[in-house]
Formats: structure tokens, sequence, C-alpha cells
């Protein structure tokens, strides 16, 4: 699968978004024999950045990954936002090796962000190569990659929203934006009604601005992705500077050599919001930051429970009270350096607990311990 970004003005705060064209996409998909078919539409202009709940969403857990053609992913591990989701599911393609095309139904329009975790102990991990409009659904393309860059086999999970609407009750925010190597802004979302930025510094180095939302301390949670059609790439975030007015990340990103690259990425911000930005519901989702301590505000559980951290290879993070399918999982590494972070294995549900196990690698694809984020969120 091979995907290109157009390269946009940047939007400002309370402005109309310039039409952006859709990535395009050629899909090599396995129906009886490969069928290559170029996928490339014009979306049309969408409104200011500001939402509550997400227009259009989707999530999936890939278990299998040499999937047959049509594979229909782990059911109890896969919802969305289109009319009747648990008879007109997520369905995968695998294109090649480590290449695969997920196709989300009923949800095409422009905009939005897709987030991709690996689920793997080898230290294999998967990036985003790209998304488009695809008749009335959206396909999201995965690559993924062992350490050293080769294309990889690997169970994934991956995620698509794209919001717009009013916003947000005080207290609550979410923010997401989609950026060029060269920081222009492909596409953004901000609860507050105000214009997130992107900011290019030295080679696979940015800095996220997102305007009126968080708070003065460590506040929510946030995930990052690669997006890029080519090479192996992982993203991660460096710095979290918290302030009154808004919240600046750092995001570095690496090719597979541990060298600083230049690639899309996506970001998303939440702050007592499910990772895919809805209200109530869901009403069971929780998130953690590990950053050698769990600040308290960067922890939360909607059920109200504690959520707890066993520090390990992998890590354990358990969310009481919260464990209901469909549901879903991101990882996304924190700190210096080139290593990463994924899921060593999918989570387990036990007694209406939820148990999360994010495992990092150092830049040479050892396990090892290392700060990360982690996010869950029930459909419900």
């Amino acid at each position: 699968m091979h995907t290109g970004s157009a390269v946009l003005p940047a939007r400002t705060a309370r402005t109309a978004r310039t039409a952006r064209p859709v990535r395009p996409v050629r899909a090599v998909l396995l129906v009886l024999a490969l069928l290559a078919a170029l996928l490339a539409a014009a979306v049309p202009t969408a409104g200011p950045a500001h939402a509550a709940v997400p227009d259009r969403w989707g999530f999936a857990y890939l278990d299998n990954p040499t999937p047959p053609p049509g594979y229909v992913p782990d059911p109890s591990r896969q919802w969305g936002s289109w009319p009747s989701p648990a008879t007109n599911p997520v369905t995968v393609d695998q294109l090649g090796t480590g290449s695969y095309v997920v196709h989300f139904p009923l949800i095409a329009g422009p905009g939005g962000v897709a987030h991709v975790t690996a689920v793997n102990r080898a230290g294999t991990w998967c990036q985003v190569a790209g998304w488009v409009a695809a008749g009335s659904g959206i396909d999201v393309g995965v690559s993924c990659h062992r350490p050293g860059g080769a294309l990889d086999d690997s169970p994934f999970t991956v995620l698509y929203t794209a919001s717009s609407g009013a916003p947000l009750p005080p207290g609550a925010a979410y923010a997401y934006l989609d950026s060029t190597a060269g920081g222009t802004l492909l596409d953004q979302y901000n609860s507050s009604g105000g214009g997130n930025s992107s900011f290019h510094g030295a080679t696979g180095s940015w800095k996220a601005w997102l305007p009126g939302v968080g708070g003065p301390g460590y506040l929510g949670n946030v995930e990052v992705t690669a997006v890029d059609p080519g090479q192996g790439a992982r993203c991660k975030v460096t710095e979290w500077g918290p302030s009154s007015s808004g919240q600046t990340f750092v995001v570095a990103c690496f090719d597979a050599s541990n060298a600083p690259f230049d690639t899309e990425w996506t970001l998303s911000y939440s702050v007592k919001r499910a990772v895919h930005g809805p209200a109530i519901p869901p009403k069971s989702f929780g998130y953690l930051w590990y950053n050698g301590s769990v600040p308290p505000a960067t922890t939360f559980n909607s059920a109200g429970a504690v959520n707890t951290l066993t520090v390990g290879v992998p890590s354990t993070v358990t969310l009481p009270g919260v464990a209901v399918p469909a549901d879903h999982a991101q990882v996304t590494a924190f700190g210096s350096g080139a290593g990463w972070c994924q899921l060593a294995q999918p989570w387990v549900r036990s007694s209406g607990a939820v148990q999360l196990y994010p495992i990092c690698f150092t830049p040479g694809g050892g396990p090892t311990t290392a700060p990360f984020f982690t996010a869950y969120t029930s459909a419900f």
C-alpha cells in the first residue's frame, strides 16, 4: 500500500478549513487474486475546530497476523459509530508480509486521525501507512516492522476517529492533530474551539501546541502514531509542557535505523474523555501515564476506581470496574531516545477489571522498562 499526503496551508483558530484531498491509497486486496486499485477522492471542506462527541469513529484488534481475505477480527474488540456494527463488522485484508488494510464501514468523510499499536513481545512495531475514504467507508493502511526495519506480521490495535461540534463542559478536554513532516496540519480538532499547531524543529522533532485544553499541571493522556507509507517509522512523546493556556508536547520520530526521521504523525489528547473522544457513552474507560511515577491527574478511571501499575517487562496496568467489551487500547512511548512501547499481549478482562500489558524496547530491540502512556476504552 502506498499513500501520499497533500501539503496544505496551516489552519488557524476559528477559521474555515481549506479543502483537503484525502490521501491516495493503492490497495491490493486479496480477493481470489491481488487486485490493485488507486483510491483518491476530494473531500468537502470541514467546519471550524471544536467537538464533544466524534462524528465518525471505529476501532479494532487484529488478532490474526496472517488473516485470510475479508477477515473479521476479534468481535469482542471492535466497534464503531456506523449502524449495526455487531452485524456489519470491520474487516481486514493482508497485502503482503507486515502490510494490511483495515476496512471501517459506513464512516466515510473528511479529516480525522488514526492510531495503531502493535501487540507482541518480539519488538515488531506498527505504524499507520495512511487512510482514505473508500466508497462509504474508511480504509486505514497499517504496516509492521521488526527491529531493523524489515516488514513483519503482527497483531495490532487500530483506531480512526473524526470530530466536530460543540465545546466540552468544564474539566474535560479533547484535541487531535495530523501533522505533515514540515509541520503543516492536514486536520485538527480542539474542544476549546482554539486552533492547534505543529512547529518543525530539527530533523524528526516537532512541538505540538494545543491551546485552551488541560491545565497548569500534568493532566490527561496523549497518544502519538507515525504515519508513513514507505520505510519503517516510529514516533513518541519526549516532553510535555503543561500550562493554564494549553499543552505543549514535543514529538520525536525515528526511522528503522533509529535515526531522527521526518514523517507525518498524529496526536490525540484527552482529559476525562475516551481516547477516541466521546463523553458518555462510553461509561467505561481509563488511562494512565508512567514517567517513573504516576502523576495523580494522569491516571483516570470512569468508574471512580483507583488504577494500579506494576512495573516490569511487561508492565501491568489494572483498571477496575471498566472491563466492558467491545473495547480497545493504545500505548505510546515517552522519554528521550529511539526506544518504543506497545502491548505485549491482548488485554485481559476479569471480574469487571481490565489488565493492560505495556512493553517497551531499547533502540536495539531488547525489552526494557521505560515510561509510557496507555489508554483503554469500551464502546459503551
